[in-house]
């Protein structure tokens, strides 16, 4: 896992970004144009995949940032 510690940060980040930017955007009538296959399945729909995609950016994050061997390596 380590080794991929940075790719999935990556991918988190940019999920709960993207997520974010689409939600404030739409707000104001912008859209993403790679996301507007989003729309086509009505409004509620595609606001529960963008708060999906922010969620899911957000597990990844936390997933990555994470230490899962058991080992208490903090230092004070």
């Amino acid at each position: 896992m380590n080794k991929n510690k940075g790719l999935l940060s990556l991918v988190g980040f940019f999920l709960t970004a993207l997520g974010f930017l689409s939600i404030a955007l739409g707000m104001v009538g912008v859209k993403f144009a790679f996301l507007q296959w989003l729309d086509t399945l009505g409004p509620l729909l595609a606001f529960i995949a963008k708060l999906a995609m922010i969620i899911a950016g957000i597990l990844a994050l936390y997933i990555a940032q994470s230490n899962f061997s058991g080992d208490d390596n903090t230092e004070y």
